[in-house]
């Protein structure tokens, strides 16, 4: 028989990241006794509510991890992105608001004290790095799914942070891009590879999986 695993007690609330220009949105979830906290940068044309990081961000839960889900873009900014495209490829933009982020969460309580991990998934990955290599110590770890982690560029060699980078094993296009960034970081690294899995790994355990290798490095390394 399957074992279940307990209920997690997880106290969530909303909170606002403030920049000089603009305010995001973000959903800040605890679990009772948190051993870290892990901020999620989203990825072209998603927003905080996105389905495949919740269910990845409820797996880091039972690990004791909390997460900070946040929209990169504000309201406008995402309207405007849907007939233009224009700001989910701007990745020094979105790179700036994950550091936001990053920065938000060691000025605040109760995440001060937290180690902190990064989980990037596709454009959102290329802005997750950045912050890491802008902020290498407060930045403990680094996850990418299905990520563009070569739209980072220069920022890759300067990364500290241990970092997992996990491909669908049919997304052949991003298993290269990925193995090319692979070979620029320098810090620990990985390469996880997902058999059978598409860009959005909608196939069966295809995401169960991504949340269980992500689960294991967070945990390993925060």
């Amino acid at each position: 028989m399957k074992q279940v695993a307990p209920a997690v007690s997880v106290l969530e609330r909303p909170i606002l990241v403030e920049l000089a220009d603009v305010a995001l949105n973000g959903d800040l979830s605890l679990p009772a006794d948190a051993r870290g906290l892990v901020v999620f940068a989203h990825g072209s044309g998603s927003s905080r509510h996105s389905s495949r990081n919740r269910a990845v961000a409820e797996a880091l839960h039972q690990g004791r991890l909390g997460t900070l889900l946040l929209d990169l873009l504000t309201e406008h900014e995402e309207r405007s992105d849907e007939v233009t495209a224009e700001f989910r490829f701007d990745i020094p933009l979105l790179g700036e608001r994950v550091i936001a982020a990053v920065d938000w969460t060691a000025a605040h309580e109760p995440t001060s004290q937290l180690p902190l991990g990064l989980f990037g998934a596709s454009t959102g990955a290329a802005a997750a790095l950045i912050a890491a290599a802008k902020r290498p110590k407060k930045v403990r770890a680094v996850v990418s799914r299905g990520g563009r982690p070569d739209l980072a560029a220069d920022a890759l060699e300067a990364v500290r942070a241990p970092t997992l980078l996990i491909v669908g094993g049919r997304d052949d296009v991003v298993i290269e891009l990925n193995r090319e960034a692979h070979g620029r970081l320098s810090a620990t690294k990985e390469l996880q590879i997902v058999p059978g899995a598409t860009h959005l790994f909608e196939e069966p355990g295809a995401l169960d999986r991504v949340a269980q290798l992500a689960r294991d490095w967070f945990t390993r390394h925060l």
